[in-house]
């Protein structure tokens, strides 16, 4: 009998299986995307020490984005965690894209943080 699994759990499934693999450290952090229905979260992430160095999300007051749950505020998102990034010295960090496919709002927000000076 063929079983049939909601999209987040299978998507937290293969966020599992890639945490396995990477880890961010006090150089390297890992960049952390978390994506819903209307926002997008990026987080640079020390894993050895458990802290959250920098986090931007479409909630910012800085995100001026009149509809957050697209491609251009994820953008937005991507360009203002880089710059946090860049002010704490931080220029290359580990992509974690959080079991999500490499497109659409994720790959915005991954092409605007390269564009604005983090290393991935």
């Amino acid at each position: 009998m063929i079983t049939k699994q909601d999209k987040n759990a299978v998507r937290k499934k293969r966020h599992a299986r890639v945490r396995t693999k990477i880890s961010g450290t006090a150089e390297r952090p890992r960049l952390n995307v978390y994506r819903s229905n209307k926002h997008i979260y990026a987080q640079l992430i020390d894993d050895t020490n458990g802290v959250t160095i920098v986090s931007a999300s479409t909630m910012d007051k800085d995100v001026d984005a009149g509809s957050t749950g697209n491609t251009e505020s994820a953008a937005k998102v991507g360009e203002l965690i880089a710059k946090k990034a860049v002010e704490k010295d931080v220029k290359s960090v580990v992509f974690d894209r959080g079991g999500y496919l490499f497109h659409g709002r994720v790959k915005a927000l991954a092409d605007a943080a390269r564009e604005n000076g983090l290393e991935f």
